[in-house]
């Protein structure tokens, strides 16, 4: 569960290309492994200072292929997080539509979900901001295969798959997110993202 609450900063702290580093290492998600440790206890620590963590991209994508696996909606596979430059993120899954659209049960024909079909690579880009403890996404795009998706299409995905019991809507894509931890920001760099606390 604690993993689970740590894992939207280190969604929101991934960057640069995954075609531009090989093949990811177990190694490389175990080192994560350890920074979200060490951010969890520090965020649990009667009187912390300061604490600065530097996370790759390498790190946070092979602890989505190796670490997160049994965690991952139904469905959902092959996740994996890149930045472009100046805060914009794009983030990347293959998605089970189909099985959106048969829970949504769309209304009318004229409802978008009736467009939502098969298992199909879903992208969202858009830009990260943390600051002050509290993370926000602002969606720019987002494409299922190569065809545009609208915003409210992605919503529909989103909420699909972020729901709980606690939850029964699911995410927003227009929502504040509460950072765990006592993240205080991050800092969404080329190549890197640094975690403050």
């Amino acid at each position: 569960m604690r993993r689970l609450l740590i894992l939207p900063a280190f969604t929101l702290a991934a960057a640069a290309a995954l075609a531009a580093q090989g093949p990811l290492a177990r190694a490389d998600a175990d080192a994560l492994q350890v920074k979200i440790d060490r951010i969890l206890a520090h965020g649990e620590a009667a009187r912390p200072g300061a604490l600065s963590t530097q996370v790759t991209e390498r790190e946070v994508n092979a602890y989505l292929a190796y670490a997160m696996g049994d965690m991952l909606p139904t469905g959902v596979v092959q996740p994996s997080i890149q930045i472009l430059g100046g805060g914009r993120v794009t983030g990347r899954a293959v998605v089970d539509l189909d099985a959106v659209r048969e829970d949504r049960h769309p209304t009318s024909l004229l409802d978008p979900v009736n467009y939502l079909r098969g298992r199909v690579p879903v992208t969202a880009t858009g830009i990260v901001t943390v600051k002050d403890g509290v993370g926000r996404f602002t969606f720019e795009s987002a494409a299922a295969g190569t065809l545009p998706l609208p915003k409210i299409l992605l919503q529909y995905v989103l909420s699909y798959y972020s729901r709980t019991r606690d939850d029964p809507d699911g995410l927003s894509l227009d929502d504040a997110v509460a950072m765990p931890a006592g993240i205080r920001s991050i800092a969404v760099e080329q190549g890197r993202a640094i975690i403050v606390q």
